[in-house]
């Protein structure tokens, strides 16, 4: 066998590898992204429905409830797999993030019958600055340029769809919705942290048990037994509030948190679709221009991050 032939042989089984390499990591990318992007759809489902609901139930009661039937979603699967494959390796961190995550709800249980969807979701999008910044300090992922820029960018098109919507007449609950933000990033970090040791359905259960638990004391200071619609519809939340976080948590074990942000903006467009389809809520003009800028972002993010990773 000649030498230049060996090196041409050589050559080829580089460019295998790398093939192979790229083949395995690119994927692995999306996979992660479209976990996100799912999710979103999904607690846009259920925040129309649990505002719903909160529209006339105590909204700490609706906070107990909405968490308990989300423990009860996961039984079967607990049955199923056997106790055992739930046990926590980080319990401790599993109720701190529980604990965290409460608080948050608290805030946004108290605004939600206060504020129309679209406000809910304008002030919402706060919370993907929030995250990328703690898990730049906190978690030492790299904040790329792209990142913030297609983060700006989203953030910009979110804005393009709110600001004619907004009316001033909220009163203080804006600012107690804003509060949640930088709260529920500080949960979301937590998580993506558990997602280093713990399996996406351990992460979930738990979330569920510690919020159910710390929810009960204030669900009962008002309790008031809920209409059947409602029984149904927090059966119906119990199973998408699990589905959600489930999804979430999947897409931050399969790539950086900070990645995944953009992505985030892509919920104003299933709110448009959701007030269109439930409340016959025709998007405006600048809906339509905000989501063309959300959509770019997120499809030049994307592809960012597909180069990096190759």
């Amino acid at each position: 066998m000649s030498l230049r032939f060996q090196h041409k042989l050589r050559r080829m089984n580089l460019r295998l590898r790398y093939a192979r390499m790229q083949g395995h990591l690119l994927p692995e990318v999306w996979r992660g992204m479209f976990w996100v992007a799912l999710s979103g759809v999904v607690f846009c489902l259920l925040n129309t429905l649990v505002r719903a609901i909160t529209l006339t139930l105590d909204p700490f009661e609706s906070q107990f409830l909405r968490y308990l039937f989300s423990v009860v979603a996961m039984v079967p699967l607990v049955l199923r797999q056997g106790w055992r494959a739930y046990v926590p390796v980080n319990l401790a961190g599993q109720l701190w993030r529980g604990a965290v995550h409460t608080l948050g709800l608290m805030f946004w249980f108290t605004a939600l019958p206060h504020l129309g969807l679209a406000d809910t979701t304008a002030i919402g999008f706060t919370g993907p600055i929030f995250i990328m910044l703690g898990a730049a300090w906190f978690l030492g992922e790299k904040m790329h340029a792209d990142r913030w820029v297609a983060a700006l960018f989203g953030f910009a098109g979110v804005l393009v769809v709110i600001a004619p919507q907004l009316t001033g007449n909220g009163g203080w609950y804006p600012l107690v919705m804003l509060a949640s933000s930088p709260i529920f990033a500080a949960s979301f970090l937590m998580t993506k942290s558990l997602t280093r040791t713990e399996h996406p359905g351990v992460i979930v259960l738990w979330q569920a048990l510690s919020v159910t638990l710390l929810s009960l004391p204030m669900g009962l200071m008002h309790w008031s037994a809920p209409a059947p619609w409602q029984w149904l519809g927090f059966a119906t939340a119990g199973v998408l509030g699990s589905l959600a976080h489930y999804l979430l948590t999947r897409g931050f074990r399969a790539t950086d948190i900070s990645a995944t942000q953009s992505l985030r903006f892509l919920d104003l467009v299933w709110a448009a679709l959701m007030g269109w389809l439930v409340f016959a809520d025709v998007p405006s003009h600048s809906t339509v221009l905000g989501a063309l800028v959300i959509l770019a972002s997120t499809v030049w993010i994307a592809r960012r991050e597909q180069r990096r990773r190759s």
